[in-house]
């Protein structure tokens, strides 16, 4: 017999701009993952919209906003648009490889030309070989890197373009954080790419969802998560899907917005914030308070 799972303590972070939306503040509600049950508990907390970073599970608990909004694609369900299959066909030929959590010299440089290209100045850019060994291999579920290369030439394996850091939960597989070549001489869609072949890789394990973390509305750079359908959302009376016209219309109102042209999962966590006041790498818990936890678990959708 199972022994039950201890109730974990959660704390909430005192409010801090936003790194998505100008002129808002955000908080956090984040309790601490360890011990034999960390993988029950993560499962738990993953499918009422926790998200984690190392050894802290996290999510918005902001007082005046409930713009960020957990998202998970039905992986059994989904079928890619013309887009997606000629994304799926020209990289086809990468190899990946599901890789124990440990942080490599390779992977470390694709992440400085990762961020170097892509967010400059961001709360990651000051990142050293110690802070990615941090956040790769502190966890305290079951976690791995996905490495996708080229085919070898020889003996020798081939070029790492792309690398994500994903979480195997009970449900699906939850893209913790992703990077790749972002100036690729002939490679383009590597980031979506990414998340098609996770989508493809859950579906062939039997697991039902892939969860992309939250999906900030009036963030830009959030946007390109709608275009993964089937898409449910959580909310106040849990997981609802996306209907084909709502998808369809948001599809529509972001198709005109710039913006990253390829996704990674970013999360305020995991990314920083962009004016660098966080940690890079890890969860800035600042000061915080303690909550009843009664009161968090019998509430599904936000604190």
């Amino acid at each position: 017999m199972t022994a039950p799972v201890r109730f974990p303590r959660f704390f909430v972070t005192a409010p801090a701009p936003c790194p998505y939306l100008a002129g808002r503040t955000e908080r956090k509600v984040f309790t601490e993952l360890k011990g034999p049950h960390a993988d029950a508990l993560n499962d738990a907390l993953g499918r009422i919209g926790f998200r984690r970073s190392q050894t802290v599970a996290y999510r918005p608990s902001c007082v005046d906003c409930s713009a960020c909004v957990s998202v998970r694609v039905v992986t059994g369900e989904f079928v890619p648009n013309s887009a997606q299959k000629k994304n799926l066909k020209r990289n086809s030929d990468l190899v990946a490889s599901v890789c124990h959590p440990w942080s490599t010299a390779e992977q470390f440089a694709l992440l400085q030309r990762y961020l170097a290209a892509r967010h400059p100045g961001g709360g990651m850019a000051t990142m050293d070989e110690v802070d990615y060994a941090d956040m790769v291999e502190h966890t305290p579920v079951t976690s791995y890197v996905i490495e996708y290369r080229e085919p070898s030439t020889g003996s020798q394996p081939g070029r790492l373009v792309g690398a994500c850091l994903t979480d195997r939960q009970g449900d699906g597989l939850s893209m913790i954080y992703s990077f790749y070549d972002p100036e690729h001489a002939t490679r383009t869609g590597l980031g979506n790419y990414i998340i098609l072949d996770h989508i493809r890789r859950a579906a062939s394990e039997g697991l039902p969802y892939v969860y992309l973390g939250y999906w900030v509305d009036g963030s830009e750079r959030m946007q390109y998560k709608v275009r993964y359908r089937p898409l449910e959302r959580l909310g106040r009376d849990g997981w609802v899907r996306l209907s084909d016209d709502e998808q369809d219309a948001l599809i529509r109102a972001t198709a005109g917005r710039s913006g990253p042209a390829e996704p990674a999962m970013r999360d305020p966590a995991t990314e920083g914030r962009e004016d660098g006041s966080a940690e890079p790498g890890k969860f800035d818990a600042g000061k915080f308070v303690e909550r009843d936890p009664q009161d968090l678990w019998s509430r599904s959708s936000r604190f």
